[in-house]
């Protein structure tokens, strides 16, 4: 800096109008030292903390030169240097103080005062406190780092965004100005000092090289050689003194390497930006160790080293450094940690920018991590500390707003695109756990709940709730405003100005940091929360009065509704809700059931609707009234939908009730979009590919096989016409070429509408023929006919139709009337094909009745009147359809009567088996039951029963009797056996004459020639049916016949024997037995036997449908018999009285002689023996 010599300064003149001169100018008025040195006394002593007799350093002899360049141009600032004495630790310090132009740093300068001039000059006319800037530079600590942080972030860039925010401009004008810019510069300025003061200091490594070492490779240099141990002295390399001094030398290396290598820090303890730069300095420190030990005097001492075979020091000595590990490890770190963009973070300026840098860092880590080792473990407390730097950022910038001084739209605003950024962090933090997890488990690290504790939970959870608690009050603030006429109500209730009420409220909040989240700031914002509420509470009891007293005056839902929907931005308030929540939850309620009754309208479908019935009673096409149907809905839902805003308020659908009903509602506003369908039916128009062309039949196969006759016209043409006339009412546009064909559509579609009426009539009769087995014969000459239209038809085309119309839709009939055929032939088709039907229909009702009869015929009662009356029944209708002229009629009676014959011919199997168990009981008390009916006769079980009771009550065999009688001392059998056998064989032909004698049916009664003819040839009645058994049926009762008479034959003989009792004479018998004891006493036994025959007390014998009476004669004959036993016995007791005398005498003869033996001559000989 030139001295100035001289206070007169020559500067430039200009007169009034700008213009220069270049005569001899004023010299300027000259700066009084004095006034700066009273203004030092008067500054210093409060900002130093210096003495007036302390301060007479500063004004020495030089003093008045410095103030003169200073004052002059040229000098832009003067410093005050406060300097710290050196004492002894026990004195107490003294302090020096000097004044210099001349900025140094020095360790002692406890505070340098900088005194800047804010002009080009200093005016002695004007107070020096407007010219100068002061600034206070402490000093004393190991860096000034902090200081100059806190004069940036708290002084000088505080001021400059005051300045830009108070100016106002929008952000183009900003952009041009370069004002967002200098912005960053002073975030990234800031955020470098920041950095400089956190950062950990690496140990610098110098190693100690022995003066020896260190003079040879200089000298080396110098000559220009490489440095070797050939440059050091002989001796000094065999010294064991200087090799041991080396040895010694070396192990301090290693510990000074040691002591980086081995250097690290807990990452959870500091910032983000001091782990970042903890590694790339490190990496730098090991670098600078490299470049040492590669130096040529490290070489040197190895050399020597080795030389002297000391392998100890040298073999292991890049080992026990751990230098190459730590190199490699802290290269791979930095794959991370290099150009990590925590920088945009911190410097950012505002809340786009944050939410930009934090998805470049999160990209930044996300794609680094996969590469890089860095561990998860460290990893996690890093994503930690970039949250608690992304909070205080955010809260730096929050708070530079003052939130609650903004306009409600810049709060909701910011707090919203705060939100954002909360939600873009939330979606990192989720990818970054999902990269940190698959790393793990790709490195097979240890275990760790991968798990980031946020730093900025309370401050989102803070800016959450201070939402929407600006929110409520923003709404309570507009309706207590003067335009919504509460306030003036609120005057007349309670006295209370609620507007003013609600202001004053709202300033409590305003004086409280709102974004403190520490303990201390949450306790002033509940206790400023409290104090708030007081004051709302008394406003919100007003309102609340009011509110009840209109609604309670409602006469109905509407006028309910119509207040609510007045004061519906008051809802959101909890106090205000609860109140009236008896009333919302009825209105609501209502909303709710005609939502649902909607729901459930749309559900059950347009076909199955009312609407549907009548939009066809209207003549509506299906789509139309599809639409017309969905969009009615439509417009009712947006009329509940209208009322719940007017019950819940205005944001209604942020509530969880409210949300539920709103996601409803929105899905199925969605389901009744008419477009969709309207797409649907035009696509389908398209595709189909419909025209009035092409032959009026086509022959259509079926899925199931077979084919089908058609009408060879799309049914959907012909409401084409319909639905484009009523969608254009709808404002849908219906293109040109559609428009066409429906116009070509109307010209057609009555004939069209004719033929398919037609031939779906002659499809559902054939069906009816089809299904109705055995009227096909009835009806061919009809259906021939149909068929003989239809052949016609096939050769017809519907070009001939459309051509006989106009371009006005005129008919146009041609001269000759050929063109008329066409519209002749779907008359006569038409009618033909109603004949066919209507004859079809006739002969199955009549087929119906004939068959039920043949049916019946089967079931019916065992007469002759129920047999006749069916069969007449069926002759009748025989001669119906013979009288209404049915083709093939013989032929099908003939089938009809083989039929009824095999019906017939199963009642009589049946009967004759009814009348063989008839005649084989034996009992009437005994009677089995009767055979199962055949396989037709199964599923009428209701009739089988009727028809076996009736069985059972007339279908039996009545008993004969025959009595055994004696007449002039004859025994003989009255009637005879031959009787029974002819009434049992007259009862059978009876039975089996029932069936054999019914007429049959015939076909030809009302053909009088034919009847002539051929009436003694046919067989009238069913009896051939006799000769139609497949097995012995018929010979079965014959031969039960013949069996029963053999029956009676046997027992009559029996009695037939008693005659010889009165034809024998007695002294025949005796003589014949003569003197023999024992045929006596066998004849007597057989007499006692035979007496069972009629000694008993029963006077008949019942052989089942015949009894034998023999009480007439049993009486006779056991008299007789006892006569002839009475004689016999007692001729047999004088034969048996005579025989034992005639043994008493020889026994007693035979005695005699035995007692006159002597005893002893007995002995005697039995020795001899």
């Amino acid at each position: 800096m030139a001295a100035v010599d001289s206070p007169l300064v020559s500067i430039p003149h200009t007169n009034g109008n700008g213009v220069l001169h270049d005569g001899p100018v004023e010299p300027a008025i000259s700066f009084d030292p004095t006034l700066f040195r009273a203004y030092l006394l008067a500054l210093l002593p409060p900002v130093v903390g210096a003495t007036p007799a302390e301060l007479d350093d500063i004004f020495d002899d030089e003093f008045d030169e410095r103030v003169q360049r200073f004052a002059g141009e040229g000098g832009g600032a003067i410093y005050v240097v406060k300097k710290k004495d050196e004492a002894e630790d026990d004195t107490p310090p003294t302090y020096s103080y000097s004044l210099t132009q001349h900025l140094a740093y020095h360790p002692s300068h406890v505070t340098t005062l900088a005194i800047i001039k804010r002009g080009a000059i200093l005016d002695p006319l004007s107070p020096l406190a407007t010219q100068l800037h002061i600034l206070n530079l402490f000093g004393g600590d190991e860096t000034p780092y902090e200081s100059l942080h806190a004069v940036v972030s708290s002084a000088v860039k505080p001021w400059f965004e005051a300045f830009v925010g108070a100016r106002g401009g929008g952000k183009d004008g900003d952009q041009k100005m370069g004002i967002p810019m200098t912005k960053k510069k002073f975030a990234e300025l800031e955020l470098s000092l920041l950095h400089l003061q956190q950062n950990v200091e690496i140990p610098e490594t110098h190693f100690i090289i022995h003066p020896a070492i260190q003079r040879a490779v200089e000298q080396a240099r110098t000559q220009g050689s490489r440095p070797s141990i050939s440059d050091l002295p002989p001796k000094l390399l065999s010294d064991s003194t200087f090799l041991n001094t080396l040895h010694g030398h070396v192990n301090q290396w290693i510990k000074s390497i040691q002591t980086v290598t081995k250097l690290s820090r807990d990452v959870a303890s500091g910032t983000a930006s001091q782990e970042i730069n903890f590694w790339v300095s490190l990496d730098s420190a090991l670098e600078g160790i490299g470049a040492q030990l590669r130096s040529d005097e490290v070489a040197m001492v190895m050399d020597c080293l080795r030389n002297a075979k000391r392998f100890r020091a040298t073999v292991s000595f890049i080992a026990d450094t751990g230098l190459n590990d730590a190199t490699d490890t802290v290269h791979k770190y930095n794959q991370l940690m290099k150009d990590f963009p925590l920088n945009e973070l911190l410097s950012a300026p505002d809340l786009d920018k944050i939410q930009e840098s934090l998805i470049l860092i999160f990209g930044h880590i996300n794609r680094k991590l996969k590469l890089s080792p860095y561990p998860i473990r460290r990893a996690l407390p890093l994503v930690e500390a970039i949250s608690r730097d992304f909070n205080d950022q955010l809260l730096r910038v929050l708070t530079s707003h003052r939130l609650l001084y903004t306009p409600y739209e810049t709060f909701e605003r910011l707090l919203s695109q705060t939100m954002g950024i909360f939600q873009t962090w939330d979606d990192h933090i989720k990818e970054f756990t999902k990269v940190a997890r698959e790393v793990t488990r790709r490195r097979s690290e240890k275990f760790i709940p991968i798990k980031v504790v946020p730093a900025h939970a309370k401050l989102q959870d803070r800016i959450r709730y201070l939402r929407d608690w600006r929110k409520q009050h923003e709404q309570l603030a507009v309706m207590t405003g003067p335009t919504k006429g509460l306030s003036a109500v609120g005057m007349e209730v309670g006295g209370m100005d609620m507007e003013e009420e609600v202001k004053e409220a709202y300033e409590v909040m305003k004086r409280i940091d709102v974004l403190d989240v520490s303990l201390e700031g949450s306790e002033i914002w509940v206790t400023a929360e409290n104090a708030y509420n007081e004051r709302v509470a008394r406003v919100e009891n007003q309102i609340i009065a009011r509110l009840r007293d209109r609604l309670g005056t409602a006469r109905n839902a509407n006028e309910m509704f119509r207040v609510f929907s007045k004061f519906n931005a008051l809802f959101v308030r909890p106090k205000i809700r609860g109140a009236i929540q008896e009333y919302q939850t009825q209105l609501i309620n209502s909303v709710k059931e005609d939502i649902k009754r909607l729901h459930d309208k749309f559900k059950t479908q347009y076909r199955s609707s009312e609407a549907y019935h009548m939009s066809q009673m209207r003549d509506l096409p299906p789509i139309s009234g599809a639409i017309i149907w969905a969009r009615q809905i439509d417009r009712q839902l947006q009329t509940y939908m209208k009322r719940v805003e007017d019950v819940l308020g205005k944001g209604w659908e942020l509530y969880a009730e409210g949300q539920k009903l709103q996601s409803e509602s929105a899905a199925f506003r969605k389901k009744l979009d008419t477009r969709p369908v309207y797409d649907a039916w035009l696509h389908d128009i398209n595709r189909r590919d419909m025209g009035v062309t092409g032959q009026l039949f086509e022959i259509v196969r079926l899925r199931g096989g077979g084919f089908q006759l058609a009408v060879n016209f799309d049914p959907q043409i012909i409401t084409l016409f319909k639905e484009v006339r009523n969608l254009l009412w709808q404002n849908f546009q219906v293109p040109h070429a559609i428009t066409n064909m429906a116009k070509d559509a109307k010209r057609v579609y009555p004939h069209a509408v004719s033929l398919m009426e037609t031939v779906r009539t002659y499809g559902q009769t054939l069906d009816l023929v089809e299904n109705n087995k055995g009227i096909e014969w009835l009806v061919a000459e009809y259906r021939n006919e149909a068929q003989r239209m239809v052949n016609k038809g096939m050769n017809i085309r519907w070009d001939h139709f459309i051509n006989t119309y106009d371009s006005a839709s005129r008919f146009v009939p041609s001269a000759d009337g050929l063109d008329t055929r066409h519209i002749q032939f779907v008359r006569e088709f038409a009618s033909i094909v109603s004949v066919l039907q209507d004859k079809t229909n006739n002969v199955i009702d009549l087929f119906k009745d004939i068959m039920r009869a043949v049916d019946e015929l089967a079931t019916c009662s065992y007469a002759s009147e129920p047999f006749s009356d069916l069969l007449g029944k069926i002759q009748a209708a025989i001669d119906r359809l013979n009288l209404e002229g049915y083709a093939n009629l013989d032929h099908w009676v003939a089938e009809l009567d083989q039929k009824i014959e095999g019906i017939l011919l199963q009642r009589l199997t049946h009967i004759i088996q009814v009348w063989c168990t008839e005649f084989d009981r034996t009992d009437d008390a005994d009677r089995p039951a009767l055979p199962m009916r055949d396989i037709t006769n199964k599923r009428r079980g209701d009739k089988r029963v009727k028809e076996e009771k009736f069985l059972e009550g007339h279908m039996v065999l009545k008993p004969i009797v025959h009595e055994i009688r004696i007449q002039n001392q004859v025994i003989f059998l009255d009637p005879p056996i031959e009787y029974a056998r002819h009434t049992w064989i007259t009862q059978l032909h009876e039975w089996i004459g029932i069936v054999c004698r019914l007429r049959r049916i015939q076909s030809s009664r009302y053909e009088i020639g034919l009847q002539m003819q051929g009436s003694g040839g046919l067989e009238t009645t069913y009896t051939s049916l006799l000769t139609r058994f497949p097995d012995a049926t018929l010979e079965r009762p014959f031969a039960l016949i013949e069996n029963k008479v053999q029956q009676l034959k046997d027992y009559v003989a029996k009695w037939l024997q008693f005659q010889s009792l009165w034809d024998l004479e007695a002294e025949y018998v005796f003589n014949r037995l003569g003197e023999d004891l024992g045929l006596w006493q066998q004849l007597l036994t057989e007499i006692k036997k035979a007496r069972s025959t009629f000694d008993t007390s029963e006077t008949q014998k019942t052989f089942g449908v015949c009894v034998i009476d023999y009480e007439q004669v049993q009486a006779r004959v056991n008299a007789k018999y006892d006569a002839w036993q009475r004689d016999i016995l007692s001729r047999f007791g004088v034969k048996l009285g005579n025989a034992m005398k005639e043994m008493h005498a020889t026994i007693l003869k035979a005695r005699n002689d035995l007692e006159h033996q002597s005893i002893e001559g007995l002995v005697g000989g039995s020795r001899r023996f």
